[in-house]
């Protein structure tokens, strides 16, 4: 892990970069990582993120506890404390509001279609989490089903939630599930997008060569034919040998 002094100035650099790609406006979204000493540094309340400096920055326990710093942590704190508390792999949340990840949750629809073999090796289906009232512990709630399958989860009419093993790892899914949004929604557009077949995806897992510099999944077998359940085991396990 990073010493705190570069995590502190990659969580001011993601904070500017969520904010100048258009992820967040006036005070949306919220940003932590995990320090070395186990405590979280989290975004405060009611400030722009582009705006944010070193000394703008919250540290707070994982119990939520104000350790220190001169801001209000974000009201949105009890989600990240909740995905680091299941989650001891995770050392970084970013949550947004990007305009077409934010337009699929508030439609309700998960990025659930198998459609970019990047993606179905890289972060699998996106789900959409049910709606809670926002800066309560249900937020967190809301995505129990999902925080030890997924690194990525839509908040029905609340925004995304990515997370990973540093604070690029996490901003990186956040652009990444923007991408897919938006190309899906222009695919709707032209009249839908096509799946993949269960057997594209399985030659696709079968041949993956390394992304992103990443080891490549293990060879399955040609013969085999995944269902819908192995296929989401197939990409659980694929998303541990990339961690």
């Amino acid at each position: 892990m990073l010493n705190a002094e570069r995590i502190i100035e990659e969580l001011v650099a993601v904070c500017h970069r969520v904010e100048a790609k258009g992820f967040v406006a006036a005070s949306d979204g919220n940003i932590s990582a995990r320090l070395p000493d186990g405590n979280i540094l989290i975004t405060p309340s009611s400030l722009n993120k582009g705006s944010v400096t070193p000394d703008d920055l919250v540290e707070i326990s994982l119990r939520g506890d104000r350790v220190a710093g001169r801001g209000t942590p974000s009201s949105e704190r009890e989600l990240h404390l909740f995905i680091y508390r299941h989650r001891p792999d995770v050392n970084a949340v970013v949550h947004c509001h990007p305009v077409y990840a934010t337009a699929y949750a508030a439609a309700r629809i998960p990025l659930s279609e198998r459609l970019f073999p990047e993606v179905i090796v890289g972060l699998g289906k996106i789900p959409l989490a049910p709606y809670a009232t926002p800066s309560t512990s249900e937020v967190g709630e809301s995505i129990a089903p999902f925080v030890m399958s997924s690194d990525a989860v839509l908040l029905a009419n609340h925004g995304a939630v990515t997370y990973g093993k540093d604070l690029w790892d996490a901003y990186f899914k956040m652009e990444k599930v923007e991408q897919i949004a938006h190309i899906e929604f222009a695919a709707r557009v032209l009249g839908g997008a096509k799946e993949l077949s269960s057997d594209e995806v399985s030659e696709l897992l079968r041949k993956t060569g390394p992304y992103d510099g990443k080891s490549a999944p293990a060879a399955l077998s040609p013969e085999i034919e995944i269902t819908e359940e192995e296929f989401q085991t197939i990409v659980r396990e694929v998303k541990k040998r990339l961690h």
